[in-house]
């Protein structure tokens, strides 16, 4: 009698799923044919396929989520998304491009990132997209002339996953999982160390023959029942990441880790089974809670050095106050800060963070920015300032008006740069990641080669030394040592004021010999003031003053804001704008020219007296009918830290160098006066470029500090550059580095600290190699045990991170 075959278990060659008897779904990848389980599977993976993303599937770890139909009611709810009013509160204009915060579902493995990454690129109009294998936070940009967000969601569907508006709270929820599944391995090795210890000390403490046979493998089975939820649970992860990096053709950090655990339990069950030969229960246990215990403690570091991405994204409240009819009815309705209009009017009560940029129509008070800049002290603010969202009103009540909401306000963009940079991994990272897979090779040989010359010399201890010398010499402080110093350091700073919004701006500012000045808005406030008062004739200085006051508040001139202080008690009439020359007036019946000279000697009959020495400024003549009465000459104020930061630079051996527009008596005397070494005027934004090449090809590493959209392109072409966080979006875009609170001090500041980074990254690059140079040829000398080399990896990896954490405390004299 024939025996009747068992029915084949098919598997759907997308999710992994049983296919159902009968099921004709082929999916068609690399020359063959493969089952799917419905058409859902079917159509996801030929959309994979055919995207030529079929890489995918030898990448990734785990089968995918079973997939089902697109069915056209999602899509018409996919379609939604392109709503402006939804997107306000994660979609943010960044020229003709659009950029969203999303946030991905499904991801499981480093191949769903690279997947997702091509997928979305594919969407005609899509100009980059960038997802933090971290958080699973996407930044995608594109062109809404070309496409929609809904094409963009569309299209990660397709393949099986979910794009969402990026959430806060859902993230911090993934967190929250993430963080307690890793206490919990760590809580399982811990305790299966402590109990195989209360068996292994006896052993270690007792004599040859001391303990009976049966006892004694009573303990190691008892030790290897305890260390057996440690191999199969604790040390899953470096399992995972050990074969991610196989099939990718890499030999991590994660694999001697691996090999480690998995060689020394097997020796010693094998040991425990056959009752000859040594156990490392304790050893394996040992080892992976110190690991365990390192990675948390890392993981713990990179959330302190990264909350200020999380502090910023939480300034925002969720509910308004707001005062739908003002100014009839005075009375708040609660309302959604996602549901706020450009134009709404709101009332922000004290001890209340404001919910959208704003401008102040009633009540004075005091807000606190400093999560904002770093400065601690309130600023004052009347009718007519500006308010920041996110800022806290502090001392009384203020009704103000929206101007920005959702992505386009100041905060949105401060997040957007902040995470834009923790996402780039700098080069020094990636050096030593590069570094630490070759060691791990090396290491990998290293252990090969001893365990075959004791094999050959001490065949006993074989085993444990081969163990020991995987175990001592893996290259967890190799890989820390770089990115945990540059993620504390760049939460630090954002703390201070000066945000980081990109991967390398660190590493470069601790290298910088020149610094170059935009002028106008950079060094100086941007805003005209009275430098020199000369009177002439029959009025003093404070009378003209006001006279020039009075006719000059019918103009909306720039220069007119230099006199919006002044008083007169009889207002000006009968003014005319004269543009290009100046402003024709009476008051109490005589008729006033205020201007330029030439625009001026045309109304009064006398003859032009002495012109004053204007080179730094903008010279003004005022005159009457019949007489000259004064000349008055308006500057660029400069910033208040603006000398004591040149003098700060110079003496770091820092050279400092001035590029305006400006004319030259204008740039000459604010270099004279700042002490700046070089300075060059009437340059154009082609030849501020020009310059700033001409200075790195002599040798230069060029700080590039500007303000304007003229000074974009050279911000971009700097070896590293800083933007005013008063200065045009544009600029914010192309410099690696936003001076949140317009304060110059910050520069010098931000040098020093990132030349102590760099120290740090030495100090802990330095350790990690001396460590590694002299704990291997002790291990393959056989003078360390597996649990003492555990041990002193461990300790190793802890003193690299602790290290890097002194970054997150503000040092003296910062």
């Amino acid at each position: 009698m024939n025996a009747v075959a068992p029915p084949v278990d098919v598997r759907c060659f997308h999710c992994g799923d049983a296919v159902p008897d009968g099921t004709q779904f082929a999916i068609r990848y690399r020359q063959r044919s493969e089952p799917a389980c419905c058409a859902g599977c079917q159509a996801v993976a030929q959309s994979i396929i055919d995207a030529g993303l079929d890489a995918y599937y030898t990448q990734r770890e785990q089968p995918a989520d079973r997939a089902e139909p697109l069915p056209q009611a999602l899509r018409e709810q996919l379609k939604l998304y392109d709503d402006p009013q939804l997107q306000a509160g994660f979609v943010a204009d960044d020229g003709e491009l659009k950029d969203a915060a999303l946030m991905i579902e499904g991801i499981t493995c480093a191949a769903c990132i690279w997947l997702n990454e091509r997928q979305i690129a594919r969407v005609p109009g899509v100009a980059d997209v960038l997802i933090n294998y971290t958080s699973h936070r996407a930044r995608v940009r594109w062109n809404p002339a070309q496409t929609t967000l809904s094409a963009v969601l569309e299209a990660v569907a397709a393949i099986g996953y979910r794009a969402l508006p990026y959430d806060r709270a859902r993230q911090e929820a993934t967190q929250a999982r993430a963080r307690k599944s890793a206490l919990f391995r760590l809580w399982v090795a811990g305790l299966s160390m402590m109990q195989v210890m209360m068996f292994a000390v006896p052993v270690y403490l007792s004599s040859a023959g001391e303990i009976e046979p049966r006892w004694l493998n009573l303990m190691n089975w008892a030790s290897c029942v305890l260390t057996l939820p440690v191999v199969l649970y604790s040390s899953w992860p470096f399992y995972i990441s050990a074969w991610r990096d196989l099939r990718r053709g890499r030999t991590g950090m994660d694999l001697p880790v691996a090999i480690s655990v998995l060689l020394a339990f097997i020796a010693s069950v094998y040991a425990t089974i056959t009752r000859h030969g040594e156990v490392y229960f304790d050893s394996v246990s040992m080892f992976v809670f110190l690991l365990l215990t390192g990675r948390y403690l890392e993981s713990q570091a990179r959330a302190k050095a990264g909350a200020a991405l999380e502090q910023l994204a939480a300034l925002i409240p969720a509910f308004a106050h707001h005062l739908v009819d003002y100014p009839h009815n005075r009375t708040p309705r609660e309302a959604a800060v996602t549901r706020l209009n450009v134009g709404d009017v709101l009332l922000v009560k004290p001890g209340e963070a404001i919910p959208a940029d704003a401008r102040v129509l009633e009540g004075e008070s005091q807000v606190n920015e400093s999560l904002l800049t770093g400065e601690g002290l309130p600023v004052d603010k009347r009718p007519g300032d500006l308010v920041t969202g996110g800022t806290v009103n502090m001392a009384s009540p203020l009704i103000v008006g929206v101007e920005k909401v959702g992505q386009e306000t100041r905060l949105a963009s401060i997040v957007r740069l902040l995470d834009r940079a923790l996402a780039e991994k700098p080069r020094l990272a990636q050096l030593a990641d590069r570094v630490s897979g070759y060691f791990v090779a090396i290491l990998l040989a290293a252990a090969v080669a001893t365990w075959l010359y004791w094999l050959l010399h001490d065949p006993i201890h074989a085993l444990p030394i081969a163990v020991a010398v995987l175990v001592i010499s893996c290259p967890c402080a190799l890989s820390l040592a770089t990115p945990v110093a540059l993620t504390a350091a760049t939460g630090a700073l954002a703390r201070r004021g000066v945000l980081i919004g990109r991967g390398h701006a660190l590493e470069a500012l601790g290298r910088v010999t020149d610094v170059v000045f935009d002028k106008t808005g950079t060094l100086t406030l941007g805003e005209p003031q009275i430098r020199a008062v000369y009177p002439l004739g029959r009025l003093d200085g404070a009378t003209l003053l006001a006279v020039i006051a009075a006719i000059e508040s019918h103009s909306e001139h720039p220069l007119a804001r230099a006199f919006a202080g002044e008083a007169y008690p009889i207002a000006a009439t009968d003014v005319v704008n004269h543009p290009g020359g100046g402003l024709i007036g009476r008051i109490e019946g005589v008729r006033y020219a205020v201007g330029k000279p030439d625009f001026v000697r045309h109304l009064s009959s006398a003859p032009l007296p002495p012109l004053p020495d204007a080179a730094a400024g903008t010279l003004l003549a005022v005159a009457s009918d019949a007489e000259w009465l004064g000349w008055v000459v308006l500057a660029d104020a400069l910033r208040a830290d603006a000398a004591e930061v040149v003098a700060v630079l110079k003496q770091r051996g820092i050279r400092t160098h001035i590029l305006s527009g400006d004319a030259a008596g204008v740039v000459e005397s604010t270099a004279r006066e700042l002490g700046v070494d070089h300075w060059q005027a009437g340059v154009s934004p082609e030849g501020k470029l020009a310059q700033l090449k001409s200075l790195q090809q002599q040798g230069a590493r060029v700080l590039m500090v500007g303000d304007g959209v003229n000074d974009a392109p050279v911000l971009a072409a700097a070896n590293v550059s800083m933007a005013m966080g008063a200065g045009a979006d544009i600029a914010h875009g192309s410099g690696d580095a936003v001076l949140l609170e317009n304060r110059l001090g910050r520069i010098p500041e931000a040098i020093a600290f990132a030349s102590r980074t760099r120290q740090i990254i030495r100090q802990n690059l330095l350790w990690a190699l001396l460590y590694n140079v002299v704990a291997l040829p002790v291990a393959m000398a056989g003078w360390v045990t597996p649990w003492l080399a555990s041990a002193g990896m461990a300790a190793s990896s802890l003193l690299v991170i602790l290290n890097a954490l002194r970054l997150t405390r503000t040092p003296r004299g910062l």
